[in-house]
């Protein structure tokens, strides 16, 4: 019975098998990735795009760089690394997101630089990928939803070359007085309804608030990257801790 527990992983607030949280996580973001832009537009009142413009510039892409930007399905991060000349591959567990991002790359191919993007899916617990292959690994918004985070920590960590590094995007609990309250409500009441509203979908955005509540906090999600091996961590918490930037570096 303790290791059936032990062994069950959280799924918004129910406490789920590994692989029932695999498939739901996929049936979610299968739902809603053709709305999924304009749902973090709404959601956020564009501030996704502050933010990942943020996460890009301490990112710092180079030309001709090799960045593996994970959970990355419909593009917005990549198409900012991109255009700084790096070369990025793009990968999703999930099909459907990837299908948003290759449309999206097409209609922007005319300016330059999206037509060097590679799509590729893969289990970001278990990627395909050579060890030592990347200068750079990225993900966005996506690691609360992997089933077993610290084996997709461990990829991160063995895809990186000697001197790579590791940055991750992902929402956290702000610790500013008044604003902490009034996001919890804004998120658990009106989310699910503007997902209703937008995408027809209020279940998945309700799991999506939830995930966010169950993830590890800011000190104990850098221990689980130290833990994967890297050094020199740090956490860059935005808006009280809103959203996070979390870093490192493979020795």
């Amino acid at each position: 019975m303790n290791g059936e527990e032990n062994s069950r992983v959280s799924f918004g607030y129910e406490d789920v098998d590994p692989a029932e949280k695999t498939r739901r996580v996929g049936a979610v973001f299968s739902g809603v990735a053709a709305k999924y832009d304009i749902m973090n537009d709404a959601m956020s009142g564009g501030m996704h795009r502050l933010w990942k413009d943020r996460f890009v510039r301490r990112v710092k892409p180079q030309p001709g760089e090799a960045i593996l930007d994970m959970a990355g399905g419909t593009g917005d991060i990549a198409f900012r690394m991109a255009a700084r000349g790096a070369d990025v591959t793009v990968s999703d567990i999930n099909q459907e997101m990837l299908d948003v991002g290759m449309e999206r790359a097409a209609r922007k191919a005319s300016g330059g630089g999206m037509d060097s993007l590679v799509w590729s899916r893969q289990n970001a617990e278990e990627l395909s990928f050579a060890s030592r292959s990347f200068d750079a690994y990225t993900i966005a918004f996506g690691i609360r939803n992997v089933t077993r985070i610290d084996s997709a920590l461990a990829e991160a960590h063995r895809v990186l070359k000697f001197g790579g590094r590791f940055f991750c995007l992902e929402f956290s609990t702000t610790e500013w007085p008044g604003f902490k309250e009034a996001y919890d409500l804004y998120s658990h009441q009106l989310v699910p309804r503007i997902g209703k509203v937008i995408a027809g979908d209020a279940e998945s955005y309700r799991y999506l608030v939830e995930s966010i509540r169950r993830f590890p906090t800011m000190p104990q999600f850098e221990q689980m990257i130290r833990d994967a091996g890297f050094v020199r961590t740090r956490v860059e918490p935005i808006m009280g801790g809103l959203v996070a930037i979390h870093s490192g570096w493979k020795t």
